[in-house]
């Protein structure tokens, strides 16, 4: 029989929550664009809309491992975001604007 999430969490020790709860976050953080765009609520045709682009080209994009960044930056934009570029370095981080 299924079980409630909620009382199996209850049942994980503190240390397993911290993890899963750290897990969670850092899969928030990071992730492909067809799941960014989902987590939006948005489906293939309505970005496409507003793009004014055909359905298909959203779906060949969100398979693509390279791309331009104004086309990135299009397609964050469209999902109500803004796209920054940041070079991490071990000596710190620097957002870098004349893109």
């Amino acid at each position: 029989m299924a079980k409630k999430f909620s009382t199996l969490r209850a049942r994980m020790s503190s240390e397993s929550q911290a993890r899963a709860a750290a897990k969670a976050r850092a899969m928030l953080e990071e992730m492909p664009l067809n799941e960014l765009r989902q987590a939006r609520g948005l489906s293939q045709q309505e970005l496409a809309e507003r793009l004014q682009v055909q359905q298909p080209s959203i779906a060949k994009l969100e398979k693509r491992t390279d791309m331009y960044l104004s086309t990135l930056r299009s397609h964050v934009e469209a999902m109500g975001g803004q796209l920054e570029v940041i070079a991490r370095f071990p000596d710190g981080e620097v957002k870098i604007k004349n893109l």
